[in-house]
């Protein structure tokens, strides 16, 4: 499968990129630094600018998907920055009339009791919150969208390095938490979980998430 792949560099990009040419995936690595793509007869590194509409999407015509691991959490404006930058991917992508969209999501907008998100409760992280903030409203803008066939997948509360087990549980709106009511999953098991979607599509047009 040919696909793009927006922030292929960052930090969830880098292990989605991995687990998509180790499948056997062509990837687009569409980044800001193309000196920082790994070097791999699988992938094409692009320098891209999310802001630049015209420009995206004219790098994301041609594919058979698009997986956005765009974040905006090195900016001083996190919140502003990655809505300006999420809406300039979702308008590429109808103009390049990509088949189907993968956005990564963030757990701040999963429920931890009903009616409740995890954003909204009194220990969530105050460094997090732009970044919470911008995916939940993010999956507002995709849930209100008619041309596209997007799915968006939120991690666990904590998205850390670790092994990749390939074994975890996948829900819709509520966080996953462990029998310690410890949320979590690696960064190697939320790839598998992604490119599983990417494979296999089972989440058309939703959020689900992925945990222990």
């Amino acid at each position: 499968m040919k696909v793009a792949l927006i922030g292929a560099t960052g930090y969830v990009g880098s292990a989605l990129l991995q687990e998509a040419i180790a499948r056997g995936h062509d990837v687009t690595a569409l980044v800001s630094n193309i000196a920082k793509v790994p070097q791999s007869e699988r992938v094409t590194p692009v320098q891209a600018d999310v802001m630049a509409r015209d420009d995206l999407a004219a790098r994301l015509h041609g594919h058979d998907a698009v997986i956005s691991a765009f974040s905006g959490h090195a900016q001083p404006d996190v919140l502003g920055y990655y809505l300006q930058g999420i809406a300039s991917i979702l308008a590429a992508a109808r103009q390049a009339s990509v088949p189907r969209l993968l956005v990564v999501g963030g757990a701040g907008g999963l429920e931890v009791a009903p009616g409740v998100q995890l954003i909204d409760t009194p220990t969530f992280p105050d460094q997090w919150k732009g970044t919470a903030e911008g995916a939940r409203q993010a999956l507002n803008l995709l849930r209100e969208e008619r041309d596209l066939d997007w799915t968006v997948l939120a991690p666990s509360a904590h998205l850390e390095p670790g092994e990749r087990t390939g074994k975890f549980r996948l829900g819709l709106d509520q966080l996953l938490v462990d029998a310690q009511s410890h949320s979590h999953i690696s960064l190697a098991d939320y790839a598998v979980a992604m490119i599983d979607e990417l494979e296999r599509p089972a989440h058309s047009r939703t959020r689900f998430t992925v945990g222990y």
